[in-house]
């Protein structure tokens, strides 16, 4: 029975808060109260075990006190003021130095906003205007990719390749164009017939060049992707797909962003996604792990040469309130203190490797379970209603295996395009890891092809 002071708050929740993709009709609330390590509890004292990192950024764990802390020593010295013209201050710099330190050269320029969406809309206006600074204002178009996700901004949300976030919002930002995402297990996307990873590169390499082509090589400024797609279900690409793409751009003139919101600072076993494919980008924009949560922040990593365009003249004119908030890198550099101290870059690596162990065991004879991806601590379970065919899993709105798991299990994992995606917090132990396949096990072997799960 829930408590009156829990229900109290399920009250004002649904007479006050707009909850993204959250019908008004949904009664339904989990309210959490604290968290340490990789569990929570809630408001009822329930406890939950956190297999998504929040929304994959809880890097070092919930409750760090000692990142606290830090938020509170800075905000006794001075908790804000502006970064825009001459100003800064000293975590500002400090953090922008360690982060040149750790990304790849020639990536020695930061650009702070509040998050990743704020960072994609600032990367689409960067390429754009080290174009225009350049003599060409004609580059204007962005390649995205369709099951892309840059955020919900309109820059960022025109190049997302997903209808369901234009629907209702167009008309878009003009000059978008998206391309085939790379998938290897969906192989209907690239002809009639299966194709090896080395092949479906060649298909997507033949279409990017086709599609240069067919907009003109001198009025594209820029392609946006995540090295690793997140959202579109953990889709990882083959390993000569992100070097061959960079060989045509470099080609062409056109700049490379990485969206890295999702898979910087430790969570693929590298700082950033770049170091893992080896391919340096113009441009990297992060925030989610760079603090794990604790406070909002985003930082774009900028190239040498494309900062001296931008810096030329009057400098880049667009910036955010909170640019280089002191609060908020101060804690992000705590927080690289802890990823560094703890050998977390390798604990996911270590740990990643042992839970995709644990999902093949327990869920490797399931007849509903297509294909288990992972890079460090991303993974995936993809879903499917016969291996065969590799057709998708159908969904019971009411009643999907992610709600199932953590009603039943108490363990957090996400649904997304039909498969269920963990990106725990680092610090996850092996008997969290086993917990979560446990978890797991208990209602995939229930879920029937049809997509109904029968009662424990």
């Amino acid at each position: 029975m829930t408590s009156d002071r829990t229900a109290d708050l399920i009250r004002l929740d649904r007479a006050h808060i707009i909850h993204p993709y959250l019908p008004g009709t949904a009664t339904e609330r989990v309210i959490m109260a604290s968290g340490s390590g990789c569990r929570l509890t809630d408001t009822e004292g329930r406890d939950y075990l956190d297999a998504t990192g929040g929304l994959w950024l809880a890097q070092i764990g919930h409750g760090r006190t000692e990142v606290a802390d830090v938020a509170h020593e800075q905000m006794k010295k001075l908790e804000y003021f502006t970064s825009f013209w001459e100003f800064s201050n000293e975590p500002a710099i400090e953090l922008a130095a360690r982060l040149a330190d750790i990304a790849p050269e020639p990536l020695n320029h930061v650009y702070f906003t509040s998050g990743g969406s704020e960072g994609n809309e600032a990367a689409i206006k960067m390429a754009r205007y080290y174009h225009h600074r350049r003599g060409e204002g004609a580059r204007t178009w962005i390649l995205a990719r369709s099951k892309a996700y840059h955020g919900i901004g309109y820059g960022g949300g025109s190049a997302t390749g997903f209808p369901v976030y234009h629907e209702g919002f167009a008309p878009m930002m003009p000059h978008v164009s998206h391309l085939t995402p790379p998938w290897p297990y969906r192989s209907e996307l690239y002809g009639d017939e299966p194709l090896a990873p080395e092949q479906v590169t060649d298909f997507l390499v033949r279409e990017l060049e086709e599609r240069i082509a067919e907009i003109g090589p001198k009025n594209i400024a820029a392609m946006i992707g995540e090295p690793i797609m997140g959202v579109g279900g953990m889709l990882v690409p083959p390993a000569d797909y992100w070097p061959r793409v960079r060989e045509v751009l470099d080609r062409h003139g056109i700049l490379l962003i990485f969206d890295e919101v999702v898979t910087a600072y430790g969570r693929v076993g590298e700082w950033f996604a770049a170091q893992y494919f080896d391919v340096t980008p113009d441009i990297i924009v992060t925030a989610k792990g760079i603090t794990s949560g604790y406070v909002p922040l985003g930082a774009l990593l900028v190239s040498d040469s494309l900062a001296e365009v931008l810096l030329r003249d009057h400098g880049f004119p667009m910036g955010y309130t909170y640019n280089g908030h002191p609060v908020a890198t101060a804690v992000a550099t705590a927080n690289l203190d802890i990823i560094e101290r703890e050998g977390l870059l390798a604990r996911a690596t270590g740990l990643g490797s042992f839970l995709h162990d644990e999902l093949k065991a327990q869920l490797g004879d399931l007849p509903i379970v297509g294909e288990i991806r992972s890079v460090g601590m991303m993974l995936a379970v993809e879903l499917v209603q016969d291996r065969a065919t590799r057709a998708p899993l159908p969904l019971d709105p009411d009643r999907m295996p992610h709600d199932v798991i953590r009603r039943e299990a108490g363990v957090i994992v996400r649904d997304s395009a039909h498969s269920l995606v963990l990106s725990p917090p680092l610090v996850m132990t092996e008997t969290e890891a086993k917990e979560v396949a446990t978890a797991l096990r208990g209602v995939l072997e229930r879920t029937e092809p049809t997509g109904v799960i029968r009662s424990a």
